[in-house]
Protein backbone atom coordinates (compact mmCIF):
# COMPACT_ATOMS: atom_id res chain seq x y z
CA UNK A 1 0.00 0.00 0.00
CA UNK A 2 1.10 3.57 -0.67
CA UNK A 3 2.02 6.27 1.81
CA UNK A 4 -1.36 8.05 1.41
CA UNK A 5 -3.08 4.78 2.30
CA UNK A 6 -1.31 4.48 5.64
CA UNK A 7 -1.84 8.17 6.34
CA UNK A 8 -5.58 7.70 6.05
CA UNK A 9 -5.45 4.54 8.16
CA UNK A 10 -3.56 6.45 10.85
CA UNK A 11 -6.10 9.28 10.79
CA UNK A 12 -8.94 6.77 11.04
CA UNK A 13 -7.44 5.12 14.13
CA UNK A 14 -6.17 8.25 15.85
CA UNK A 15 -7.94 9.24 19.04
CA UNK A 16 -8.68 12.89 19.67
CA UNK A 17 -7.91 13.81 23.25
CA UNK A 18 -6.06 16.66 24.97
CA UNK A 19 -2.34 16.65 25.69
CA UNK A 20 -1.53 16.63 29.42
CA UNK A 21 -1.54 20.46 29.40
CA UNK A 22 -5.02 20.62 27.84
CA UNK A 23 -3.88 21.38 24.27
CA UNK A 24 -6.05 19.48 21.74
CA UNK A 25 -4.27 16.57 20.13
CA UNK A 26 -4.60 13.39 18.09
CA UNK A 27 -2.84 10.25 19.28
CA UNK A 28 -2.00 6.75 18.10
CA UNK A 29 -1.54 4.20 20.87
CA UNK A 30 0.81 1.20 20.99
CA UNK A 31 -1.86 -1.25 19.90
CA UNK A 32 -2.70 0.79 16.82
CA UNK A 33 1.00 1.23 15.93
CA UNK A 34 1.63 -2.51 16.19
CA UNK A 35 -1.51 -3.34 14.21
CA UNK A 36 -0.65 -0.93 11.38
CA UNK A 37 2.92 -2.22 11.28
CA UNK A 38 1.61 -5.76 10.73
CA UNK A 39 -0.97 -4.71 8.15
CA UNK A 40 1.46 -2.64 6.08
CA UNK A 41 4.53 -4.79 6.61
CA UNK A 42 6.45 -1.87 8.08
CA UNK A 43 8.68 -1.46 11.13
CA UNK A 44 6.75 0.25 13.95
CA UNK A 45 9.20 3.15 13.73
CA UNK A 46 8.03 3.94 10.19
CA UNK A 47 4.41 3.85 11.30
CA UNK A 48 5.22 6.37 14.04
CA UNK A 49 7.06 8.55 11.52
CA UNK A 50 4.05 8.49 9.20
CA UNK A 51 1.82 9.40 12.13
CA UNK A 52 3.95 12.40 13.01
CA UNK A 53 3.91 13.52 9.37
CA UNK A 54 0.11 13.45 9.65
CA UNK A 55 0.27 15.56 12.85
CA UNK A 56 -0.72 12.55 14.94
CA UNK A 57 1.44 11.96 17.99
CA UNK A 58 2.27 8.39 19.05
CA UNK A 59 0.80 8.27 22.55
CA UNK A 60 4.08 7.10 24.08
CA UNK A 61 5.59 10.53 23.22
CA UNK A 62 2.71 12.66 24.54
CA UNK A 63 4.72 13.80 27.56
CA UNK A 64 7.44 15.09 25.24
CA UNK A 65 5.14 18.00 24.40
CA UNK A 66 6.89 21.35 24.89
CA UNK A 67 10.24 19.55 25.00
CA UNK A 68 9.97 18.58 21.31
CA UNK A 69 7.67 19.59 18.49
CA UNK A 70 6.12 16.88 16.33
CA UNK A 71 8.67 17.71 13.64
CA UNK A 72 11.53 17.32 16.13
CA UNK A 73 10.08 14.04 17.35
CA UNK A 74 10.07 12.86 13.73
CA UNK A 75 13.76 13.85 13.46
CA UNK A 76 14.53 11.75 16.52
CA UNK A 77 12.84 8.72 14.97
CA UNK A 78 14.88 9.22 11.79
CA UNK A 79 18.19 9.61 13.66
CA UNK A 80 20.97 7.15 14.44
CA UNK A 81 23.05 7.22 17.64
CA UNK A 82 26.20 5.12 18.10
CA UNK A 83 26.65 4.38 21.80
CA UNK A 84 30.03 2.97 22.86
CA UNK A 85 29.84 1.49 26.36
CA UNK A 86 26.78 -0.06 28.01
CA UNK A 87 27.76 0.07 31.66
CA UNK A 88 27.06 2.89 34.11
CA UNK A 89 26.85 5.79 31.70
CA UNK A 90 25.68 3.62 28.81
CA UNK A 91 22.77 2.03 30.67
CA UNK A 92 21.34 5.42 31.60
CA UNK A 93 21.94 6.75 28.10
CA UNK A 94 20.22 3.77 26.51
CA UNK A 95 17.19 4.42 28.69
CA UNK A 96 17.09 8.08 27.63
CA UNK A 97 17.54 7.33 23.93
CA UNK A 98 14.89 4.61 23.62
CA UNK A 99 12.35 6.46 25.77
CA UNK A 100 12.92 9.67 23.79
CA UNK A 101 12.28 7.83 20.53
CA UNK A 102 15.70 7.88 18.86
CA UNK A 103 14.85 5.57 15.98
CA UNK A 104 18.14 3.72 15.50
CA UNK A 105 20.58 3.01 18.31
CA UNK A 106 23.77 0.98 18.03
CA UNK A 107 25.29 -0.19 21.30
CA UNK A 108 28.74 -1.73 21.73
CA UNK A 109 30.29 -3.36 24.78
CA UNK A 110 32.35 -6.54 25.09
CA UNK A 111 31.97 -6.85 28.86
CA UNK A 112 29.65 -8.92 31.06
CA UNK A 113 27.95 -7.76 34.25
CA UNK A 114 29.70 -8.46 37.54
CA UNK A 115 28.72 -7.86 41.14
CA UNK A 116 30.65 -4.60 41.48
CA UNK A 117 28.41 -3.10 38.76
CA UNK A 118 25.28 -3.36 40.89
CA UNK A 119 25.84 -0.06 42.72
CA UNK A 120 25.31 2.08 39.61
CA UNK A 121 24.70 0.28 36.31
CA UNK A 122 21.04 0.54 35.34
CA UNK A 123 21.04 -2.57 33.14
CA UNK A 124 22.53 -4.76 35.88
CA UNK A 125 20.72 -6.79 38.48
CA UNK A 126 21.44 -10.06 40.29
CA UNK A 127 19.96 -12.12 37.46
CA UNK A 128 22.23 -10.37 34.92
CA UNK A 129 25.53 -11.33 36.55
CA UNK A 130 27.71 -13.00 33.91
CA UNK A 131 25.41 -11.84 31.09
CA UNK A 132 26.80 -9.81 28.19
CA UNK A 133 26.00 -6.12 28.62
CA UNK A 134 25.17 -5.73 24.93
CA UNK A 135 22.66 -8.60 25.09
CA UNK A 136 20.97 -7.14 28.16
CA UNK A 137 20.83 -3.75 26.43
CA UNK A 138 19.10 -5.27 23.41
CA UNK A 139 16.48 -6.90 25.62
CA UNK A 140 15.90 -3.67 27.53
CA UNK A 141 15.53 -1.58 24.37
CA UNK A 142 12.98 -4.02 22.93
CA UNK A 143 11.02 -4.08 26.18
CA UNK A 144 10.87 -0.29 26.57
CA UNK A 145 10.33 0.82 22.97
CA UNK A 146 9.83 -1.75 20.19
CA UNK A 147 9.80 1.09 17.66
CA UNK A 148 13.52 1.64 18.23
CA UNK A 149 15.87 -0.35 16.01
CA UNK A 150 18.62 -1.40 18.44
CA UNK A 151 21.70 -3.23 17.17
CA UNK A 152 23.98 -4.83 19.75
CA UNK A 153 27.71 -5.28 19.17
CA UNK A 154 29.00 -7.81 21.71
CA UNK A 155 32.71 -7.04 21.59
CA UNK A 156 35.34 -4.46 22.37
CA UNK A 157 36.12 -1.98 19.59
CA UNK A 158 39.62 -1.11 18.47
CA UNK A 159 40.35 2.09 16.54
CA UNK A 160 39.30 0.58 13.19
CA UNK A 161 36.24 -0.98 14.78
CA UNK A 162 35.16 2.34 16.26
CA UNK A 163 35.38 4.01 12.86
CA UNK A 164 33.26 1.28 11.29
CA UNK A 165 30.80 1.39 14.18
CA UNK A 166 30.23 5.13 13.63
CA UNK A 167 29.63 4.78 9.89
CA UNK A 168 26.28 6.38 9.04
CA UNK A 169 25.61 7.56 12.60
CA UNK A 170 24.45 11.09 13.34
CA UNK A 171 26.22 11.30 16.71
CA UNK A 172 28.86 9.35 18.61
CA UNK A 173 28.17 8.81 22.30
CA UNK A 174 31.12 8.12 24.59
CA UNK A 175 30.05 6.02 27.57
CA UNK A 176 33.45 4.43 28.09
CA UNK A 177 35.29 4.18 31.38
CA UNK A 178 38.82 5.42 32.01
CA UNK A 179 40.91 7.21 29.39
CA UNK A 180 42.56 4.45 27.39
CA UNK A 181 39.96 4.01 24.61
CA UNK A 182 38.38 7.45 24.55
CA UNK A 183 40.94 9.18 22.29
CA UNK A 184 40.35 6.54 19.60
CA UNK A 185 36.61 7.18 19.74
CA UNK A 186 37.16 10.94 19.53
CA UNK A 187 39.41 10.40 16.51
CA UNK A 188 36.82 8.15 14.84
CA UNK A 189 34.08 10.77 15.35
CA UNK A 190 36.35 13.42 13.86
CA UNK A 191 37.09 11.13 10.90
CA UNK A 192 33.36 10.59 10.34
CA UNK A 193 32.62 14.34 10.75
CA UNK A 194 30.00 13.76 13.42
CA UNK A 195 29.63 15.29 16.89
CA UNK A 196 30.78 13.39 19.96
CA UNK A 197 29.06 13.67 23.33
CA UNK A 198 31.28 12.51 26.16
CA UNK A 199 31.12 12.27 29.94
CA UNK A 200 33.20 11.00 32.82
CA UNK A 201 32.72 10.40 36.53
CA UNK A 202 35.27 10.30 39.34
CA UNK A 203 33.73 10.18 42.79
CA UNK A 204 31.21 13.00 42.96
CA UNK A 205 32.88 14.93 40.14
CA UNK A 206 31.15 14.84 36.75
CA UNK A 207 32.40 16.14 33.40
CA UNK A 208 30.13 16.38 30.33
CA UNK A 209 31.12 17.87 26.97
CA UNK A 210 30.02 18.01 23.34
CA UNK A 211 32.76 17.92 20.72
CA UNK A 212 31.85 19.18 17.26
CA UNK A 213 33.90 17.96 14.27
CA UNK A 214 37.29 19.63 14.30
CA UNK A 215 37.10 20.82 17.90
CA UNK A 216 39.42 19.50 20.64
CA UNK A 217 38.07 16.90 23.02
CA UNK A 218 38.58 17.38 26.78
CA UNK A 219 39.36 13.65 26.92
CA UNK A 220 42.32 14.11 24.58
CA UNK A 221 43.61 16.96 26.73
CA UNK A 222 43.39 14.76 29.84
CA UNK A 223 44.75 11.57 28.31
CA UNK A 224 48.43 12.40 28.53
CA UNK A 225 49.04 9.75 31.15
CA UNK A 226 46.99 6.57 31.12
CA UNK A 227 49.27 4.37 33.21
CA UNK A 228 48.03 3.21 36.59
CA UNK A 229 44.48 3.29 37.97
CA UNK A 230 42.04 5.82 36.52
CA UNK A 231 40.49 8.60 38.58
CA UNK A 232 37.17 6.75 38.65
CA UNK A 233 38.92 3.66 40.04
CA UNK A 234 40.61 5.71 42.75
CA UNK A 235 37.62 7.89 43.69
CA UNK A 236 34.80 5.47 42.89
CA UNK A 237 31.62 5.70 40.83
CA UNK A 238 28.66 6.43 43.14
CA UNK A 239 25.25 6.00 41.62
CA UNK A 240 24.06 9.65 41.94
CA UNK A 241 27.08 10.92 39.99
CA UNK A 242 26.73 8.29 37.27
CA UNK A 243 23.00 8.92 36.86
CA UNK A 244 23.52 12.69 36.75
CA UNK A 245 26.26 12.37 34.13
CA UNK A 246 24.21 10.08 31.89
CA UNK A 247 21.15 12.35 32.18
CA UNK A 248 23.12 15.45 31.18
CA UNK A 249 24.89 13.58 28.41
CA UNK A 250 21.59 12.20 27.13
CA UNK A 251 20.12 15.70 27.09
CA UNK A 252 22.87 16.87 24.73
CA UNK A 253 22.52 13.82 22.48
CA UNK A 254 18.77 14.25 22.10
CA UNK A 255 19.11 17.99 21.48
CA UNK A 256 21.56 17.28 18.67
CA UNK A 257 19.42 14.60 17.08
CA UNK A 258 16.31 16.81 17.24
CA UNK A 259 18.20 19.39 15.18
CA UNK A 260 18.91 21.85 17.96
CA UNK A 261 22.17 23.58 18.79
CA UNK A 262 24.01 21.75 21.58
CA UNK A 263 24.42 23.65 24.82
CA UNK A 264 27.93 22.32 25.48
CA UNK A 265 29.59 22.66 22.06
CA UNK A 266 33.25 23.44 22.67
CA UNK A 267 32.66 23.42 26.41
CA UNK A 268 32.86 21.08 29.36
CA UNK A 269 30.36 21.20 32.20
CA UNK A 270 32.23 20.32 35.39
CA UNK A 271 30.10 19.45 38.41
CA UNK A 272 31.03 18.86 42.03
CA UNK A 273 27.96 17.11 43.41
CA UNK A 274 29.20 17.20 46.99
CA UNK A 275 29.34 21.00 46.90
CA UNK A 276 26.54 21.26 44.30
CA UNK A 277 28.82 23.49 42.24
CA UNK A 278 28.44 23.73 38.47
CA UNK A 279 31.15 25.33 36.29
CA UNK A 280 31.57 25.56 32.52
CA UNK A 281 35.00 25.53 30.88
CA UNK A 282 35.42 26.61 27.26
CA UNK A 283 37.81 24.71 24.99
CA UNK A 284 37.24 26.76 21.84
CA UNK A 285 36.71 30.39 20.88
CA UNK A 286 33.04 31.51 20.85
CA UNK A 287 31.28 30.68 17.57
Amino acid sequence: MSRPDIRQAILDRAVETPYPDGTPGRFLDLTAVASLAREYGLPPRQVEQAALEASVCPLRYARNLRAFSLAEQAKLLAATAALVGLGGLGGGLLETLVRSGVGTVRGADGDVFEESNLNRQLLSDVAALGVAKASRAAARAAAVNPSVDFTAHTGFLDAAGMSAFLDGADVAVDALGGLVDRPALAAAARERHIPLVTAAVAGYTVIVATVLPGDPSPVELLAGGTAGPSAEEVLGCPSPAVMAASALQGTEVVRLLAGRKPALAGKALVIDLEAMRFDTISFTAPR
